[in-house]
């Protein structure tokens, strides 16, 4: 585990973190899992056929599963709140399917032969919202400052941005169960540095590579943030 302020981070079995939380812990839980799609980063380079596309290494459980019906429950057990990406691919392991507030990532492709939209299944009452923010391969919304990608399912900095603002609330204790590049991190990190949120966040990611390769990355950028501010 690695702590560094409001941030602990675990390189761990993420059942095995969550069954040490009681009842509704946590304010929020904004999750990205495996999509059992098979998009691991593999075979990534072998996708695009408009721009060549990177190379990453393939990850734990290789994308090849969804988490099943006993995951979501505990982590709706844990939380009050979810924020759950690609729960169009696993609707039917969700124990609440319903929800009037799904989350749109328009990711402006164009031409692209990715995906032109990702959706989040969310639990508060409010309407549907859509993100837009261009990530069509090395095409990034803010090319002046582009987000070198360390992971292959890595999402905008941004777009944990726009979740925080809007459904974060101050002092809120934040789980991510799959916390992949560690985008989320830096986010929450600005947050509290920006509008004095003071928010913690708990990061779960089983992968030691990928965990390494997100603390190292926070660490970075975090050191740099605190010259800033």
């Amino acid at each position: 585990m690695t702590q560094i302020e409001n941030f602990s981070f675990h390189n761990s079995d993420n059942m095995q973190i969550m069954a040490q939380y009681p009842d509704k812990y946590f304010d929020l839980a904004i999750v990205d899992p495996p999509y059992g799609i098979g998009e691991d980063g593999s075979k990534n380079h072998t996708r695009s056929k408009l721009a060549t596309a990177k190379n990453y290494k393939a990850y734990a459980g290789n994308d090849l599963n969804a988490p099943d019906y006993d995951y979501f429950k505990e982590l709706q057990r844990i939380s009050k709140n979810q924020i759950i990406w690609g729960a169009n691919h696993f609707i039917e392991n969700l124990p609440t399917k319903n929800a009037p507030c799904w989350i749109v990532w328009d990711k402006d492709n164009g031409e692209s032969d990715f995906a032109d939209c990702e959706l989040a299944w969310s639990s508060f009452p409010t309407a549907v919202r859509r993100f837009k923010w261009k990530w069509a391969g090395m095409l990034q919304q803010n090319m002046k400052n582009k987000q070198e990608r360390i992971h292959p399912n890595e999402k905008p900095i941004e777009l944990y941005e726009f979740l925080i603002k809007n459904y974060a609330k101050p002092n809120d204790k934040i789980l991510d169960t799959h916390l992949g590049s560690g985008s989320i991190a830096l986010a929450v990190d600005k947050a509290n540095k920006l509008d004095k949120k003071n928010l913690t966040l708990i990061g779960i990611e089983l992968d030691s590579f990928y965990y390494n390769a997100a603390v190292k990355r926070f660490r970075t950028e975090h050191a740099q943030s605190c010259l800033s501010f």
